[in-house]
């Protein structure tokens, strides 16, 4: 038990620097993927729109005062500087995540399934663009 845990703590304190290429692959799709999320986002709106419209005058009336007041609540606005600096201070350890995940990804699973992946991204690729595009 003590040489398998020996072992992880060796594998995860050499963990190795992603290949550049890899990080950019990375980056492009997380791009579009991105950008595929605010295309829907925006259909759906655009939907939705005269719908919500329409609920204005009954409940959707009090949901939007009650928003409204918990705009002006000092108890949230403090609670979201909070949720904020959190995740401000949360990006660089995110970051750092990805890039550790990205290289024991490039290191021990991409020369073994790196294809079959690649191939798998590039079929779904063509479906998504037709449900889901990145531009209209």
């Amino acid at each position: 038990m003590n040489g398998k845990l020996a072992l992880a703590l060796v594998l995860v304190l050499q963990v190795p620097e992603p290949d550049k290429e890899l990080v950019e692959k990375y980056e492009a799709m997380k791009s579009v993927f991105y950008k595929r999320l605010m295309n829907a986002y925006s259909k759906v709106q655009a939907a939705v729109g005269p719908l919500t419209e329409n609920l204005g005058k009954g409940h959707g009336q009090a949901a939007k005062d009650y928003i409204e007041e918990l705009q002006g609540n000092p108890k949230f606005l403090s609670a979201v500087k909070i949720g904020t600096g959190l995740a401000q201070e949360a990006a660089p350890l995110v970051d750092k995540a990805r890039m550790a995940g990205l290289g024991l990804y490039g290191h021990y699973v991409r020369p073994h399934v790196g294809t079959y992946l690649d191939e798998a991204i590039t079929s779904i690729k063509v479906y998504l663009d037709k449900v889901l595009p990145a531009e209209e």
